[in-house]
C-alpha cells in the first residue's frame, strides 16, 4: 500500500489549472473525489498504463461522468498519457471532454465507458461485470458514482439486479459529499441511510473516510475477497477538498473559476 500524498497533491493542481484554462468545469466533485482514482490506479486495480487494453486488465467506469477531471488528472499521473495534454480540457477536438466518451480505438486512454446523464454507469458496470463472470474470468469491475444519482429509479433497479444475482466481481464507490447541482441532498432528494439501503439490496457495505486512502484501500481488498455479492464502498468526502472557498459549498459543483480564484486555490494547496 503506497503513500498517495504526493499523487494527491499534484492531482489536485492539475485539476485546478485544467478547469482554470478551460474556462467551466465542475471543482467541488472533481476535488473531493481525489482519494477515490489515486486509491484506485495506485493501489488497488489490475492494469498497466503502457498497455491500456491489456485484456486482464480490471475496468474503472464513471458513472458521475461530471467529475472527469478527477479522472483524467489521475491517468496523466499514473502515466497514461502526457500531462500536457490536460490542459486541453473542454476544448474543440480535445480527447478529454468535458464528460468521458469512449471511442473504441480513439478514447483517451484508460477511459472504459461514455458518461454524461447520470444513473448509467452502473448498467453498464453491472453488463461488463456479468460478461467477465459468463466467460470464468477474474476482472474486476469498479464503478465511480455521485451520491445524487442514488436518488434515481435505474439505479435503485440496477443496485436490486446486481444484488439479487450475486454479482461479486462487481465494487462501487460512491463519492458521498451530500451535494448536487442546486443544493444539498438531504434537502433536495434525503438520502437518509444509504449503507442500511443498498445492504437491503443484497450487496456488503463499507463506509469511509474518502480522503484516507488506507482506509479506501482496505476496503476494495475486502471486497475483491467477497465472493458472494456485489460491495459498495460510501467515501464520505468533503467537496472542494483542499480550497477553503469551495469545501462543502453546492454553488462549486459546476462553477468556472476566476484568475483571483485559481491562484488563492493553489497557494492554499
Amino acid at each position: 500500500m503506497k503513500d498517495l500524498s504526493t499523487q494527491t497533491r499534484s492531482i489536485r493542481e492539475n485539476i485546478l489549472s485544467m478547469i482554470a484554462e478551460a474556462g467551466s468545469g465542475h471543482p467541488g466533485g472533481s476535488l473531493g473525489s481525489v482519494e477515490i482514482f489515486a486509491s484506485l490506479y495506485f493501489n488497488i486495480i489490475n492494469h498497466d498504463p503502457k498497455v491500456p487494453t491489456l485484456p486482464q486488465r480490471d475496468r474503472v467506469l464513471l458513472s458521475a461522468g461530471h467529475i472527469c477531471p478527477a479522472w483524467y488528472a489521475t491517468l496523466a499521473q499514473a502515466g497514461y498519457f502526457e500531462m500536457g495534454e490536460l490542459l486541453t480540457l473542454r476544448k474543440l477536438g480535445s480527447r478529454l471532454q468535458g464528460h468521458p466518451e469512449y471511442k473504441n480505438g480513439h478514447s483517451l486512454p484508460g477511459i472504459e465507458n461514455s458518461s454524461g446523464p447520470l444513473g448509467q454507469g452502473l448498467s453498464q458496470a453491472i453488463g461488463l461485470a456479468l460478461s467477465f463472470k459468463l466467460d470464468n474470468l477474474p476482472n474486476q469491475v469498479y464503478c465511480v458514482m455521485s451520491d445524487g444519482e442514488q436518488q434515481e429509479g435505474q439505479t435503485m433497479e440496477a443496485l436490486l439486479y446486481a444484488g439479487s444475482n450475486n454479482i461479486s466481481n462487481l465494487t462501487i464507490l460512491i463519492d458521498r459529499n451530500n451535494i448536487q447541482l442546486s443544493g444539498n441532498t438531504k434537502d433536495i432528494l434525503p438520502l437518509r441511510d444509504l449503507g442500511r439501503r443498498i445492504r437491503q439490496f443484497g450487496w456488503t457495505v463499507f463506509e469511509v473516510d474518502g480522503h484516507n486512502t488506507d482506509q479506501i484501500t482496505n476496503a476494495a481488498l475486502k471486497a475483491k475477497d467477497n465472493k458472494f455479492s456485489p460491495s459498495a464502498i460510501i467515501c464520505h468526502t468533503t467537496p472542494g477538498k483542499g480550497v477553503s472557498f469551495m469545501e462543502n459549498d453546492y454553488t462549486w459543483h459546476g462553477k468556472k473559476l476566476s484568475k483571483e480564484d485559481y491562484q488563492k486555490a493553489l497557494r492554499e494547496l
